[in-house]
């Protein structure tokens, strides 16, 4: 075992800022209650430095060095990664595609023994995270390549607007671009009752400035988001230093499988768990995706 294997919990999350590990203290409370605060009214909360400034330089290098095995393939998409050639009405923002040139390393290609790969299994972690949702309890995801995957996005590229199939997503920046590769959305523009098109035409037109949001986000800060109301997406990457940065991906309810087309975009590949589950999907909104 390695000397960064040994280190405890302690010693890689700044628990004197996050006391995850004593629930009942009135720091810990104090933590969740922003953060419940943060996602009730924007959609999304910020914890700086969950991970040890002291550590962000193995944070980057362990993610730099997995960051190759990630399946890269520049397709057209629209916001609810939808078929682009779906028959919607003329003036519908399900028909403005884009390229979406990022790249997922799979689950299976994340070193066990890796910060983010710990902190993802880890119990104490997974609790403190279903507290600051509101959640009873929260689990792996079953899939053995989408339940943490490490997001890359080259110079050049970017991950254009969309929602997400989910309703809640935990992610850590790992490594800043040069320059570009911001975190944009649009707190709750559309409800599991309303789509709400118009807002959403307005930003794929340049016409919803007004609904848009920039977070600035440091390497090791944890981000909370409900990416399923929220439309977002990572501006393009300029310079020459890619953006990454680690999903940790959890569900309310255990044994969730990605679908056979969905996994095949993303990571080139499917696996006979993938297979067996197809069809097996329950929906928990009629939204368009």
């Amino acid at each position: 075992m390695s000397t960064l294997e040994a280190m405890t919990f302690d010693q890689v999350v700044d628990t004197d800022r996050y006391p995850l590990s004593e629930p009942e203290s009135a720091e810990a409370q104090a933590v969740v209650s922003r953060a419940r605060r943060e996602l009730a009214g924007l959609g999304c909360t910020v914890l700086p430095d969950f991970i040890r400034p002291s550590l962000r330089d193995v944070l980057r290098e362990e993610c730099s060095a997995i960051a190759p095995r990630a399946h890269f393939d520049v397709e057209t998409v629209n916001v609810y990664n939808i078929a682009v050639d779906s028959a919607l009405p003329e003036d519908h923002p399900g028909r403005r595609t884009f390229q979406r040139g990022n790249a997922f390393v799979a689950r299976d290609r994340v070193p066990e023994g890796a910060l983010v790969s710990r902190l993802y299994s880890h119990t104490v972690f997974q609790h403190f995270i279903a507290r600051c949702f509101g959640l009873p309890q929260l689990h792996e995801l079953a899939d053995p390549l989408s339940g943490l995957v490490l997001n890359v996005v080259q110079p050049g590229m970017e991950h254009p607007w969309h929602f997400d199939t989910n309703e809640f997503t935990v992610s850590m920046l790992t490594q800043q671009a040069q320059s570009g590769g911001d975190f944009e959305y649009c707190p709750n523009i559309r409800s599991a009752q309303d789509e709400r098109f118009d807002d959403v035409r307005d930003v794929l037109d340049g016409r919803g400035e007004r609904l848009v949001r920039r977070l600035p986000l440091q390497p090791g800060d944890l981000q909370l988001f409900k990416g399923r109301y929220s439309l977002h997406r990572v501006s393009p990457v300029r310079g020459e230093t890619a953006r990454h940065s680690a999903i940790f991906a959890y569900s309310e309810r255990p044994g969730v499988i990605g679908s056979v087309s969905r996994t095949r975009q993303l990571f080139g590949r499917v696996l006979p768990e993938h297979l067996a589950a197809e069809g097996r999907a329950v929906r928990g909104d009629r939204l368009l995706d």
